[in-house]
């Protein structure tokens, strides 16, 4: 990616400002939060846990999740277009908690805006996104941090440096990944907010659909977004995104050959959803590696997590815990356990990188490799084909 003279003068003045302010130790960076709801408000507060932090705007298209967040940063200005809130030059750094479909605008729009940004996973709703939005961080030689937190959680490096790293494991040629959600429950038992019949006036309906083709007020496609493809991806990006990723940093290899995928709505919700609630996914890595994953609409799973399969062992590991059973004669498992949120760890990581300037664990272009490898899944599932693809070129093959 060539970049022209403008945009290398552009990148190196606007990182001497951002850097000017928070390089200093003891000095606070100032953040923006754009979508405010349960996801990004909890994100904020794993941001808030850090003293070098000030929260200093919040964005959202329902009033709300702003008043939801001012609970937390009592004093932020508010906003609920984020190209306005990213004119404010005092900000540093942008949390990004937007429903999938906004991730590619609002990241690449605060990059320009000379922004370091944390943007939850999954990176991108479409293939093509992952390119520009990698693009916009590298031109502006910004911080863009994805959140796929297992890449600073203590118990995944830990687990991978003894087993893996250390070829304990041997060489692994298939990975488990695995993440059930329960059946439907009876209506109103769900944690989730009961959809309100009429729209709240408080509420930007076009400014929440954005990219998306216009339609009327449809309350599940606001309030549970992800069980709709045009929105995202369904489990596959959602809880796939996570695992998938876990795959490509134990082994190096972050490029799929292939995808396969097959599952269907087994439930019925009445909404009108088309994200499969049950969906099985293979993927073909170069070198004689199958990755699999999983989810389930079932009550009887079993514990989520990824298990690496070599032939000189056998690794389990999930975000507290992790068990190695060798694959000698007689030998015992290895656990390890370690309670918390290792999205507290990841944040503080990004926090970290940009005071230093060095790349994030989870920098954009993972996030995009990991995203891009779930999507060509949901590919295979809505074609209901195997899908075929060069990892070098990131062209999708024919056959």
């Amino acid at each position: 990616m060539k970049m022209s003279r403008r945009e290398v003068l552009k990148a190196a003045a606007m990182t001497a400002v951002s850097y000017g302010r928070i390089a200093g130790a003891n000095e606070r960076a100032h953040l923006g939060l754009i979508g405010a709801g349960g996801r990004g408000r909890s994100v904020l507060g794993s941001f808030q846990k850090n003293a070098d932090i000030q929260v200093d705007a919040v964005c959202d298209v329902f009033g709300d999740r702003i008043d939801a967040a001012l609970k937390q940063a009592p004093g932020a200005k508010t906003f609920g277009d984020h190209r306005k809130l990213l004119e404010l030059k005092e900000l540093d750094m942008v949390l990004i908690g937007t429903p999938d479909h906004w991730h590619a605008a609002t990241t690449i729009d605060s990059l320009n805006a000379g922004k370091d940004v944390y943007v939850e996973k999954p990176l991108t709703r479409l293939r093509e996104e992952g390119p520009d939005m990698v693009r916009a961080a590298r031109v502006n030689d910004r911080i863009c941090q994805v959140g796929m937190q297992q890449r600073s959680g203590t118990i995944y490096l830990e687990a991978k440096a003894r087993f893996v790293d250390t070829g304990a494991i041997g060489r692994v040629t298939h990975i488990r990944c695995v993440w059930h959600t329960g059946p439907p429950r009876a209506p109103g038992a769900s944690a989730r907010p009961v959809p309100k019949a009429e729209k709240p006036s408080n509420l930007d309906w076009a400014r929440y659909l954005g990219p998306v083709r216009w339609r009327e007020w449809n309350p599940p496609q606001y309030y549970n977004y992800r069980a709709f493809l045009e929105f995202g991806g369904g489990k596959m990006t959602d809880f796939g995104a996570h695992w998938i990723d876990v795959a490509h940093m134990f082994t190096g290899k972050d490029g799929p050959v292939s995808a396969n995928a097959s599952g269907g709505i087994y439930y019925e919700y009445e909404d009108g959803r088309d994200a499969p609630d049950n969906i099985t996914a293979v993927l073909e890595y170069p070198g004689g590696l199958t990755v699999t994953f999983e989810s389930l609409t079932v009550a009887n799973g079993g514990e989520y997590g990824v298990e690496f399969l070599g032939d000189q062992g056998r690794l389990f590991v999930n975000r507290n815990r992790y068990e190695f059973v060798s694959a000698e004669k007689g030998s015992q498992p290895v656990n390890r356990q370690i309670p918390g949120d290792i999205t507290v760890e990841h944040v503080r990581n990004f926090i970290d990188c940009c005071k230093t300037r060095r790349r994030p664990a989870g920098d954009v272009y993972v996030g995009h490799r990991a995203s891009q490898a779930c999507l060509l899944a949901v590919q295979s599932y809505v074609e209901g084909r195997r899908v075929r693809f060069d990892p070098e070129r990131e062209l999708e093959l024919p056959g």
